[in-house]
């Protein structure tokens, strides 16, 4: 059954080939979808005839957001640390022990029921992919069943066992990396299309951290590093070095390191809420934008560094704090999020396109930076289907 979504004001489409500048921007616009795709967009008034019809009624319509950075299977809450942090103590690695303590205290349905709850917060702030970790298990049996609860929320799945060092192994983190690239590995390859590693101050440093991705690759698996977040070091040359897919946080970043990223296939994915949410420095982000390396927005939703949903957040943060105009912000968190997941079906609309759309109650998508914290989310579509409707 073929849809019909015209009465567009301005219809981003993220191809330029298609409208105005950056962002693809059509006005007066519609578009159709068949078979969950995109099969025709141009002007409202040359639209061909659908089996159904929405009427955007003047509104902005935007591809949906695409989330390629989130933890959303753990257990139990770290508000008594936010306030800490808030009252003076610093973020350090370390808290992610409590998160650990609880998911594996916690059942398989009440993992999966709080990570669904969360999974329904992004799509009800427009996003329409989201991508989620392991990590809070950190034994083999926990880290599997976490990432049986991740695939139950979407095919973007990436194994975290080197998240940190969990208590039990204090001391001995090389004999921890190896259950990692081994029999933790082995377990957890079948459900993870990615890999993910902490290599960061009070995590892994660049050896054990090249140890999991290599074993990780061996087992087919596509490759993600949280680089340079707490401090400068080596997570982002060995991401370049090895082909990730994303280097993620990127914080502290030297002039070699932006350098390794100029011509590499390797995304750089900002998440502003982590530092909104730590009170840590923002990132350069027109320092990377002007040496031409393409950057993603994402949310790092996860309970002790950046607890939230909702993209629409992180892309005001961004233009307020990180020196993205709101065009690049939107790219960031559409376009962006799709090439840091590597995929080119995803955070565009145009022809061949899943049919992934929000509707905004603005008529422009500038109000998401311009009006922040209003929930200006009216329809979400997902491959043509409507799976949110607000008011």
């Amino acid at each position: 059954m073929s849809l019909l979504l015209d009465g567009i004001g301005l219809l981003v489409t993220n191809d330029t080939g298609l409208g105005e500048a950056a962002l693809g921007v059509l006005r007066d616009a519609a578009l159709v979808c068949e078979g969950g795709r995109v099969a025709w967009v141009g002007s409202a008034a040359t639209a061909p005839a659908a089996d159904r019809r929405i009427d955007a009624g003047g509104r902005c319509v935007i591809p949906g957001f695409v989330d390629s950075h989130t933890h959303l299977v753990f257990a139990g809450d770290r508000a008594e640390e936010f306030a800490a942090r808030m009252a003076g103590r610093p973020y350090s690695a370390g808290g992610i022990a409590n998160t650990v303590a609880a998911t594996r205290a916690a059942s398989d349905v009440e993992l999966a029921g709080h990570a669904a709850k969360l999974a329904t917060e992004a799509l009800q702030a427009g996003t329409t992919t989201i991508e989620v970790k392991s990590g809070y298990g950190l034994t083999v049996a926990d880290e599997e069943r976490s990432l049986r609860v991740a695939a139950t929320l979407t095919g973007e799945t990436t194994f975290l066992g080197a998240h940190v060092v969990p208590p039990e192994y204090a001391g001995r983190p090389d004999d921890y990396v190896t259950l990692v690239a081994g029999e933790m590995l082995d377990a957890c390859a079948p459900h993870a299309k990615w890999a993910d590693v902490f290599c960061d101050r009070g995590a892994f440093d660049a050896d054990q951290a090249r140890t999991v991705l290599q074993a990780a690759r061996a087992h087919g698996l596509g490759l993600r590093v949280h680089a340079n977040q707490l401090a400068p070091g080596p997570g982002v040359r060995l991401a370049v070095d090895l082909g990730a897919a994303s280097a993620d946080h990127c914080t502290h970043l030297s002039d070699d390191d932006v350098q390794a990223l100029v011509g590499s296939a390797t995304v750089v994915t900002l998440l502003p809420g982590a530092e909104f949410s730590t009170g840590s420095a923002y990132p350069d982000a027109r320092r990377l934008l002007d040496a031409g390396i393409t950057v993603a927005l994402a949310s790092d939703c996860n309970p002790g560094s950046s607890y939230t949903t909702n993209l629409p957040f992180c892309i005001a943060v961004a233009v307020r704090e990180m020196g993205l105009t709101p065009e690049e912000a939107l790219w960031s968190a559409t376009a962006g999020g799709a090439r840091a997941l590597r995929r080119d079906d995803i955070g565009r609309l145009s022809q061949g396109a899943r049919a992934d759309a929000v509707i905004l109650d603005a008529p422009t998508y500038v109000h998401l930076a311009y009006r922040p914290g209003v929930p200006l989310v009216h329809i979400v579509l997902r491959g043509a289907e409507t799976v949110i409707i607000n008011g």
